[in-house]
């Protein structure tokens, strides 16, 4: 029931974002697109964080005509997230699976325990991290973006495995240049807020 009941809401964000995003009349929208067809993604174990985060890809931008995306994540224990940072026109929508996530927007913080919803508007600068003793799973979907091929780099593919390692001089340009494709903004203290966060709040 907890699964139909998620699958049903996500269903009628996507569609209210779906039919906000352009001023066709809603009837055009429901006309089929080249390129668009049915899909069906079968069940998958829950991800594992691999010691601090990760990503996996479930919903990807390209087989919803560029409309929708989404991906899991896993958080371990007393991990933060990223640096404070806005998108330029992104809007996120985090739904929480497990644990309780942590989640800051301007100078409000708030936890969104496990079955509750959050909702982060383009332009707002914010981050999130796991505070608690226990793992934090959750979906985080994008509109009209394709963010998650953005978080398939970021983890998958810029790792010192490949040859970057966090924080060299070829790390840092392939970051600068994924921001700017994607529109990411961090704040001048961006690393500086970071840091108190995880000070505060006893992560790592």
């Amino acid at each position: 029931m907890e699964r139909r009941n998620f699958i049903q809401q996500v269903g009628a964000m996507s569609t209210l974002a779906w039919l906000s995003a352009s001023p066709l009349h809603a009837a055009e929208h429901w006309a089929p697109k080249e390129g668009r067809s049915p899909f069906f993604l079968p069940p998958a174990p829950p991800l594992e964080h691999k010691g601090q985060m990760d990503i996996r890809v479930w919903v990807r931008s390209a087989a919803t005509g560029g409309v929708y995306s989404c991906v899991e994540c896993a958080v371990a224990p007393k991990v933060m997230g990223p640096a404070p940072h806005s998108h330029k026109a992104l809007d996120e929508l985090m739904y929480v699976l497990e644990g309780t996530a942590t989640v800051m927007v301007g100078d409000e913080i708030l936890e969104i325990p496990a079955g509750g919803w959050h909702f982060r508007p383009r332009q707002l600068t914010h981050t999130f991290w796991n505070a608690s003793d226990e793992p934090l799973r959750f979906i985080d979907m994008y509109f009209n973006q394709d963010f998650e091929v953005f978080l398939e780099r970021i983890f998958h593919e810029l790792t010192p495995e490949n040859g970057y390692a966090r924080g060299s001089a070829a790390w840092k340009q392939e970051h600068d240049l994924l921001n700017k494709k994607y529109g990411l903004h961090y704040p001048a203290d961006a690393d500086e807020q970071r840091k108190q966060l995880i000070d505060r709040f006893g992560l790592r």
